[in-house]
């Protein structure tokens, strides 16, 4: 068994990826990296936090970017690169953590000790979830789970060959509606822990 670990959490909005990816990290222990991962990158580079917040996990536009010289002029694009570059350094340095989104999954796939999940969710599931966390009208959670899941798609496609929720870019894609997050829970640590055996 292999003492690296390293878990990629894909997730829909609402389908309580979070905190699956959450219960994991405690469950073996390990680092969580999810919005903190911009104050980590902000400490490693010596940026100003506050430079960098709004254009995480955000998508280049390409009208007015360039790249020259390998340098692109896109903000959200250099951001991008800071944080899979400080994942991919972390994963080198043989420590174990749970990353949400951030294309991980892609990122750190020439890592053998990487396990790669994608969170998905019935539609009513995800209402439910977002209408109560948030206290929003069943109109406006739909449409901002609709805003939040294309917001992904796009950062996502824009870095990546294989595409955001696509089956065939991760180890597993699970339903949370069918089991709930804590059953689900329990079945992704059951199935971690066979994959570590191998």
């Amino acid at each position: 068994m292999t003492s690296q670990l390293i878990i990629s959490v894909g997730r829909e909005f609402g389908s309580g990826g979070h905190e699956i990816a959450k219960d994991l990290a405690e469950h073996y222990q390990i680092e969580l990296l999810d919005s903190n991962l911009l104050t980590e990158v902000a400490k490693h580079k010596e940026l100003e936090l506050h430079h960098l917040e709004g254009l995480e996990e955000k998508r280049k536009i390409k009208l007015f970017s360039r790249t020259v010289r390998g340098f692109s002029s896109s903000p959200e694009e250099n951001l991008a690169l800071l944080q899979f570059d400080y994942l991919q350094k972390k994963a080198a340095e043989g420590n174990s953590f749970v990353v949400v989104g951030r294309c991980s999954e892609n990122i750190l796939r020439k890592f053998k000790c990487l396990i790669s999940i994608f969170v998905l969710a019935d539609r009513k599931c995800k209402m439910e979830r977002v209408m109560k966390l948030y206290e929003m009208s069943e109109s406006m959670a739909e449409k901002y789970i609709r805003e939040r899941d294309m917001e992904r798609k796009r950062y996502h496609n824009s870095f990546c060959e294989g595409k955001w929720g696509d089956s065939r870019n991760y180890d597993l894609s699970v339903n949370s509606s069918k089991l709930g997050l804590d059953e689900t829970t329990e079945m992704l640590i059951e199935y971690i822990d066979r994959r570590r055996k191998k």
